[in-house]
């Protein structure tokens, strides 16, 4: 496959690969043993570094580390993903939609640069914020099925609370956010203290971008996550920077510096705007109160 292609498929390839190996408490000799590869080459490929990806070799290693059926069919909609200039995760298409491609991406990440003009940020949801969500998003879905989804979300968020190396993030949230009601008032208003909460940590910084700010950039902006991935000894990025859209149908996921640059702008304009951190957390606290009375 082309090198010119994303290099994000590669590398989440290879960090589900390499996952399944420590799992089976294998080194990489003995697995590239049993490919009858050269311990490099399957190095090369753990670190989204191999030049040449064959869907053959994949389905292979699936075996070897014992994936079932669905997680195997989601490496190799990666696999094949890998020759792809700007990556387009549609669901139910190449990578089954209980895949959540996007998890893995951002349990990587070191710094989370976030806009979310309608909802509060996956990463800040309470259990029961995100039951109302998924509820209405899979309406037939069953309650176990719902409950591990939950489970999932409220999961992720550790990656701001754990003790070593916590991940930044810096989120502009809509004041659309806070007055749309999820659930019922009781749902909003510890929903909105969480997030206040949160907010007191030394990794988190929120701001809301209140109404009377109109539209700062002269046009309306979708949600987005800007993803960083730490610098290495020689401040060099360890992994380029990510954009990732979130929408309706599937997900984008852009690399490039021009698309990057633009939605840090766009961000950085946003900002300009939205209250401070004291004040946002002063207006969260406030709308909270209005909830509970």
């Amino acid at each position: 496959m082309s090198e010119q292609g994303s290099t994000l498929p590669r590398r989440q390839l290879g960090r589900y690969l390499r996952e399944g190996r420590m799992q089976c408490n294998m080194t990489i000799a003995e697995a590239a043993a049993l490919m009858e590869w050269s311990e490099s080459k399957l190095q090369r490929l753990e670190t989204g570094n191999a030049e040449k990806i064959r869907v053959l070799d994949i389905r292979e290693l699936c075996r070897i580390y014992d994936f079932d059926d669905e997680f195997s069919a989601a490496v190799m909609g990666l696999a094949q993903q890998a020759s792809v200039k700007s990556w387009w995760h549609e669901y139910d298409d190449i990578v089954p939609e209980g895949f959540n491609v996007y998890v893995g991406l951002e349990a990587s990440a070191r710094g989370l640069v976030s806009y979310q003009p309608d909802l509060i940020p996956g990463l800040m949801q309470t259990a029961e914020y995100a039951r109302v969500l998924i509820g209405d998003y899979w309406p037939d879905a069953e309650c176990d099925q719902i409950d591990r989804r939950v489970q999932l979300k409220t999961r992720r968020q550790s990656l701001l609370t754990r003790k070593r190396h916590p991940a930044s993030l810096d989120v502009i949230v809509h004041e659309t956010a806070l007055r749309r009601v999820v659930g019922n008032p009781k749902v909003m208003a510890a929903q909105l203290r969480h997030v206040a909460d949160m907010s007191t940590l030394p990794m988190i910084a929120v701001r809301v971008l209140p109404f009377s700010a109109g539209v700062p950039i002269g046009h309306s902006v979708g949600p987005f996550v800007i993803l960083d991935f730490g610098r290495d000894g020689g401040n060099r990025p360890v992994e380029p920077t990510v954009v990732y859209l979130e929408n309706f149908l599937g997900d984008l996921y852009l690399e490039k510096q021009a698309a990057v640059d633009r939605y840090r702008q766009a961000y950085q304009a946003l900002q300009r705007s939205a209250l401070d951190e004291a004040s946002s957390r002063d207006l969260l606290r406030k709308a909270a109160k209005e909830y509970a009375t």
